[in-house]
């Protein structure tokens, strides 16, 4: 299965779910939003991403001291928890042990 099948959804979440939860405590700013888009557009292509990536280019050129930069501690803990959720479903699927 392609990295498509995660934006479409997953025992992980797809990653629009997970950025709709990060994003929809409050008003976003255009760096949180542009940071997720970034991180989805990663995953839509790659079908996974190391969490260690949020804090090198091209993550870093906008916020250049990492995500916390833009999120704040809590919800930097959430987007590492919510990639690795979705690097797990992505590895299930693709040796058949989704559902």
């Amino acid at each position: 299965m392609g990295a498509g099948d995660l934006r479409r959804g997953s025992k992980g979440g797809s990653a629009d779910d997970h950025a709709g939860e990060l994003l929809g405590d409050g008003a976003a700013t255009a760096e949180q939003i542009e940071f997720i888009d970034m991180v989805i557009e990663h995953l839509t292509e790659k079908g996974t991403m190391d969490p260690g990536m949020l804090y090198e280019s091209p993550f870093i050129d906008i916020a250049p001291t990492g995500p916390e930069q833009v999120f704040g501690e809590h919800r930097v803990v959430r987007l590492v928890k919510a990639t690795r959720a979705i690097n797990e479903s992505a590895v299930a699927m693709r040796h058949g042990q989704s559902g």
